[in-house]
């Protein structure tokens, strides 16, 4: 299970890096600088010899290096070791009968993943397929923190409460929401449709009419309603039983929420400086992950505590 664990974790990080520099690649309009694909410009290595004397090209080189390690990275890294994650979950099946089908997933996650990064370019990075590629690479993250957990030793501690278990699964869902929203709005040019804060232009409910300051005002909505339910989960969690590590993990996602939105604020004060706009979005992305770890550790449960799959596989095997 050592080997299961580590893998998923190194391809976790991984996977980690390359959202944040797809938030990157969207802060700095990156994302056609490549206009084809696989191959970028009709080479698979663009060198700045390459690009020059193109008509209209508009990007510089910088810009076109984002786009092109992030795609190196993904097919040439990232791809192949989740392919190997995926067949040592596979292998170590008699450890865990569940471990084939979260493997099995993750790998049916890279495949729409590889597909959606083609349709996102060819779909000339619209709102929406961008949106929707985050959102798959955002499930490839919540799947190899799931392999991360379920491969570890399992804490001491009671089984979680039902409550509890239902918080953690709804601050999942709400944050995931939450950062689709906030790669709508950023594609969708409504990044400072908003210009101050708390409150927008002067005003605590902007006109929603118009199309941007709708996109602006869901995403903080939705990000207050993110932070109320993580609030909620962390409170919830030091009153209720847990197994051992879920409140440091719910502390942890307080902790962020509370960075994450003065980062936010800083954001329309600076008026979407790269350096902020990415801390913005990474710290979001890290407040996913404690908040994915929490509820891993609470479905998972503590040492002693069988799953229903387990117990049919032991006894299975005594059968046998």
């Amino acid at each position: 299970m050592r080997a299961v664990r580590w893998a998923a974790l190194a391809a976790a990080v991984l996977t980690f890096g390359m959202i944040v520099l797809g938030a990157t690649i969207r802060v700095t309009d990156s994302g056609l600088s490549c206009p084809d694909w696989p191959t970028c410009y009709g080479h698979w290595v663009p060198l700045p010899g390459d690009l020059e004397g193109l008509p209209n090209l508009g990007y510089t080189y910088a810009q076109v290096m984002y786009e092109w390690v992030h795609r190196l990275v993904a097919g040439v890294f990232l791809g192949p070791l989740i392919l190997v994650v995926g067949i040592l979950a596979w292998t170590r099946r008699s450890l865990d009968p569940r471990l084939p089908l979260v493997g099995g997933a993750l790998v049916l996650l890279l495949l729409v993943q590889g597909a959606l990064g083609g349709i996102t370019v060819l779909d000339s990075n619209s709102p929406w397929s961008v949106a929707l590629h985050l959102g798959t690479a955002l499930l490839l993250l919540t799947t190899l923190l799931h392999l991360v957990e379920r491969a570890s030793p399992r804490p001491s501690g009671p089984a979680a409460s039902a409550v509890v278990v239902t918080l953690a699964a709804g601050a999942w869902f709400i944050a995931w929401v939450t950062m689709l929203s906030a790669a709508m709005m950023a594609k969708s040019g409504a990044a400072l449709a908003c210009t101050t804060w708390p409150d927008c232009n002067g005003v605590l409910v902007p006109d929603l009419s118009d199309p941007f300051l709708h996109l602006h005002f869901m995403h903080r909505a939705l990000a207050l309603v993110t932070a109320v339910a993580i609030l909620t989960l962390f409170l919830a969690s030091r009153r209720l039983p847990v197994p051992a590590g879920v409140t440091r993990w719910t502390h942890a996602a307080v902790a962020l929420v509370v960075v994450q939105v003065a980062m936010g604020a800083i954001v329309i004060w600076t008026e979407l400086n790269l350096v902020v706009a990415v801390a913005h979005q990474a710290l979001g992305v890290l407040t996913f992950v404690t908040v994915n770890m929490a509820l891993w550790r609470c479905v998972i449960g503590p040492a002693g505590q069988q799953t229903r799959s387990e117990i049919r596989h032991g006894i299975a095997l005594r059968g046998a």
